[in-house]
């Protein structure tokens, strides 16, 4: 068995090699005219984490990321509301990592090379539509000279992302993704270590908040490179562009900040010393349906664009992989597989969409801004551990992160 993925990012990378893994070759056709380690940073959880290392990377990942001790959640003004230990440190058989998303995608396209061969990840190749039937899928690619190539296969996944053309020839109608109203500006700075040194933060309430976390371990020096992410309600109808490479400015932004001064933490230090700052909206899709039809399905993005609350979107993408190899290798019929991995997919990730709308597990910091009477001293009681605990679990159950599944099943 054969077949096509359109998109060669995490999600496309990751299912190339669990399809190789069981003998199903494939080749990924990525738009870009080169692959360059652009972007900042990602999480990756437990549940996807099991799965990158039974393919063997572990000891890659160790090297390129870092692995996440903690999560902490702060008020704007720095005094701690809820702390939680992460991966190893609470209690996970495999670790949680933060990675940079552009040295992840290296480090799989190189897997991709070594282990199926350089001819499986082609660039320079925009699709512009495909066709399929009972027998197969075509792809209909244009080059950046204006050439037009065709490929075929006996099935295709469009892992293209959030405005996916598979996605989009399947649901012409669909529209614009849905914008949260709130505007992100992301980057990543060279500094020192802050609190434990791999240590995710999340400070703030729904309309203003930084998102904070290393990605990978203190080089010889001490420094490490600090990925984070800065978000603020504006307007609906701001214009917007949702493109993750848009270039973001400081003066879009760092003004709101300015009074955000952490014993521990130099916020305005790391938004001034960025190497690049990129500026998206947030934005997701409404959950469909369906997703494959006949042999052709959605992965990664381009099935369930989320909200990124939770940080969990490239894990709910690697987790597609494991299902479409899980399926594809057990059913001749490919129609048969992809409907199997609708069937296990689809649901728990469109309720993820939908949860996040709500701010997922970051729901704690609005709770502590619509509750505290001011009379809090260095950490927030004004709302129960107990409840905040609650709001973590609820959040690992729905994202199927919790520590009793992943350590059950992490032989898998």
């Amino acid at each position: 068995m054969s077949g096509l993925i359109v998109g060669g990012g995490i999600v496309g990378l990751t299912t190339a090699l669990m399809l190789h893994r069981s003998g199903i070759e494939v080749t990924v056709y990525e738009e870009a005219l080169k692959i360059k380690e652009l972007g900042v940073g990602l999480n990756l959880l437990p549940h996807s984490v099991k799965h990158l290392i039974g393919l063997g990377l572990q000891a890659k990942l160790d090297k390129n990321a870092i692995r996440t001790g903690e999560l902490r959640f702060f008020c704007k003004k720095g005094k701690s509301i809820w702390r939680e230990p992460r991966g190893l440190e609470a209690g996970y058989e495999v670790p949680q990592y933060s990675i940079h998303r552009g040295r992840l995608q290296a480090l799989l396209k190189g897997e991709v090379a070594k282990r199926i061969g350089k001819g499986a990840f082609v660039t320079d190749r925009r699709l512009v539509r495909f066709e399929s039937d009972d027998k197969g899928a075509t792809a209909i690619f244009q080059t950046s000279a204006g050439e037009t190539v065709t490929e075929s296969g006996e099935f295709l996944i469009g892992a293209d992302g959030i405005n996916s053309v598979v996605r989009q020839q399947l649901y012409p109608d669909q529209g614009d993704p849905q914008f949260a109203g709130l505007m992100l500006w992301r980057g990543a700075t060279v500094s020192d270590p802050f609190l434990s040194s791999n240590t995710m933060i999340m400070a703030g309430h729904n309309d203003q908040k930084v998102v904070i976390y290393p990605i990978n371990n203190p080089d010889e020096s001490g420094k490490q490179l600090i990925n984070w992410v800065a978000e603020f309600r504006v307007p609906l109808d701001t214009i917007r562009r949702d493109d993750w490479n848009n270039e973001g400015h400081l003066e879009e932004f760092a003004d709101r900040f300015v009074d955000w001064k952490f014993d521990w933490l130099d916020i305005s230090n790391l938004f001034q010393h960025a190497g690049k700052i990129y500026k998206f909206p947030m934005v997701d899709r409404d959950p469909v349906k369906r997703w494959s039809f006949d042999r052709v399905t959605l992965a990664g993005d381009a099935a369930h664009a989320m909200y990124p609350n939770g940080s969990n979107g490239a894990s709910q993408g690697i987790l597609d992989a494991v299902s479409l190899e899980r399926q594809l290798s057990v059913h001749e019929n490919v129609a048969a597989a992809f409907e199997k991995y609708e069937e296990e997919r689809l649901p728990p990730t469109s309720r993820l969409v939908l949860d996040n709308r709500k701010t997922g597990p970051e729901r704690v910091l609005q709770l502590v801004e619509e509750r505290c009477d001011g009379r809090c001293g260095d950490e927030h009681v004004c709302v129960a551990q107990a409840e905040l605990g609650e709001i973590a679990q609820a959040y690992k159950k729905l994202a199927g992160f919790d520590k009793s599944s992943v350590n059950r099943n992490v032989s898998e």
